[in-house]
């Protein structure tokens, strides 16, 4: 499996930990202290950790940071959006779209040659 594949399935999955750790709590946990929420979140992004630290390790063999950070952000805006959307149950909007033609023309910038 090709090093980019490889690294972007694994950024993939912690995302999906990074997005609950970050935002889950202000649905599951709204009525608990906050400390009780930091804990919890913590505990779910110590997985996102242990995939992401790996994933940065195998993709630095082959890409460089500025475009280690723009695979990151492409795939935390395709994990949030659906996340927001289904598990939040936020509104689509259109704003979405527009952060994402930004966020293609940056990896347009860092992926040329």
């Amino acid at each position: 499996m090709p090093i980019w594949v490889q690294t972007a399935l694994l950024l993939a999955a912690s995302n999906v930990f990074m997005t609950f750790a970050w935002y889950g709590h202000l649905k599951n946990l709204s009525t608990s202290p906050w400390y009780i929420a930091a804990f919890i979140s913590w505990g779910i992004a110590l997985f996102e950790y242990l995939l992401q630290v790996p994933a940065n390790r195998i993709g630095a063999q082959e890409l460089n940071i500025a475009q280690l950070k723009i695979m990151q952000e492409v795939i935390t805006l395709t994990v949030f959006v659906p996340f927001a959307f289904f598990y939040m149950q936020e509104p689509l909007k259109l704003d979405y779209l527009w952060a994402a033609l930004c966020i293609l023309g940056a990896v347009y910038f860092i992926f040329r040659a």
